[in-house]
């Protein structure tokens, strides 16, 4: 018998042996089931893809009333077509992605994060665009794109392999500033920075704080590290005038309903508006142009104001499975440059939703940051999607979970058996 097909043989005997574990019913069955090398994948799939859908229902309904107004042809439809659209794309890119080896993710680092960097450069020229007093857009056309959503992707690439060859060198302080830090993080958080975006600069902190956290470096340096970083932003509030507003606001200092205060407070009057178990998908009343970009930054009060606690519920622990089967992936691999890699989209998409989540309930000031996978905008989507991709590669890494999804038959192959074998009846 040859080694594939008797891996095959292994892969279908483990996994009935899990279902019938399972089968029987009890607590320790479904425990079995949770240790099958499939795990990570299918609950890392599942989540996404919920997330996803959610995401494009509560679009839908946030921003219906925007979509009258600003199209043409009157449809309530303007900008759930284009998040559909964005959606499909991030679906291919998912779907290559998870299929990308290994080590093809570490040939492409710096090809992904060159390419990110030169696009961030060009935000600087006549193709660069302003948008909410952030210089962070290009526009080709009808089609814009934010640079920095691939930086983010790029620098979890080109951390993990850089850390991953020096993790033995990680306790010396200079093996980390050269050349992760600099020039690798500073270059392009830096312009990224310079077109006025600290929120984005504040993820990609935590994007490299999760990588470094994972690669081994000293606690002792994160006090440091987040002492400068503390420092550097409070500079960029004090400098500018939209920032220091929006401090105010969240101070408690700025309560004018009609001026900087007027988005923080109609989130907070969505939810509460929502009570216990909201007012019903689509019913909001805060989308008729009483809070501005409900269907972007603020869509988690849209959540709230329409599903009610339960509907908020229900999204936070999402976010919660998405960061459980990162923590399962990285303790189930071996592979260093996997663990790292990993830790960094963890810290990417759960920092960045703990952010857009405590603006909206006031825990925070406004920074202006999407939540993943649920806000309105192609290039979060499309980039956050492509890097989840890239982890459902790692969960097929996972020894036995490529064999086993290569024993189970198609939902296809089983209808067309099932329908050859009723003919033969005839």
């Amino acid at each position: 018998m040859s080694s594939t097909t008797t891996a095959s043989h292994k892969a279908r005997t483990s996994s009935r042996a899990g279902a019938d574990g399972a089968d029987d019913g009890t607590f320790g069955g479904w425990l079995r089931r949770l240790e099958s090398p499939v795990t990570s994948y299918y609950v890392l799939l599942s989540a996404t893809v919920v997330l996803v859908t959610m995401g494009l229902i509560m679009v839908t309904s946030a921003s219906s009333v925007l979509s009258l107004v600003q199209s043409n042809n009157r449809t309530p439809y303007l900008y759930s077509q284009k998040q559909l659209g964005f959606a499909v794309l991030g679906a291919i890119a998912m779907a290559f992605a998870a299929h990308v080896p290994v080590r093809r993710w570490k040939a492409l680092s710096l090809f992904v994060l060159v390419g990110a960097t030169f696009l961030e450069l060009l935000v600087f020229t006549p193709l660069g665009v302003r948008v909410n007093g952030n210089r962070n857009w290009l526009a080709f056309g009808p089609v814009t794109l934010q640079p920095s959503e691939f930086i983010k992707l790029g620098l979890v690439l080109v951390g993990a392999t850089v850390l991953s060859a020096r993790r033995r060198q990680l306790t010396r302080l200079r093996n980390v500033i050269v050349p992760f830090l600099f020039p690798v993080t500073a270059v392009p958080a830096a312009l990224v920075l310079g077109g006025g975006d600290l929120g984005t600069t504040l993820i990609i902190g935590a994007v490299v704080a999760g990588l470094l956290f994972a690669a081994g470096v000293p606690v002792k340096w994160f006090a440091w590290a987040g002492a400068i970083f503390t420092v550097l932003a409070i500079t960029m509030v004090a400098t500018s005038h939209n920032r220091l507003g929006r401090f105010d606001v969240w101070l408690g200092k700025d309560t004018n309903p009609y001026g900087a205060a007027r988005q923080p407070i109609h989130g907070r009057y969505a939810l509460a508006d929502g009570g216990w178990w909201g007012v019903g998908l689509g019913a909001s009343r805060e989308k008729w142009s009483w809070l501005p970009e409900a269907h972007n930054d603020f869509i988690f009060a849209i959540v709230g104001e329409e599903l009610g606690l339960p509907g908020t519920l229900v999204l936070l622990g999402l976010f919660c499975v998405l960061a459980l089967v990162c923590y399962r992936i990285v303790s189930r691999t071996d592979d260093q440059f996997v663990r790292i890699a990993t830790a960094g989209v963890m810290a990417w998409i759960v920092f960045q939703a703990f952010v857009n989540i405590g603006q909206v309930i006031g825990l925070l000031p406004v920074i202006g940051v999407p939540l993943p996978l649920v806000s309105y905008g192609g290039s979060s989507l499309t980039t956050t999607m492509l890097a989840l991709g890239m982890l459902l590669s790692f969960a097929r890494a996972e020894p036995g979970c490529a064999e086993v999804l290569s024993a189970k038959p198609s939902v296809v192959r089983r209808s067309l058996a099932v329908l050859a074998s009723r003919r033969k009846q005839r």
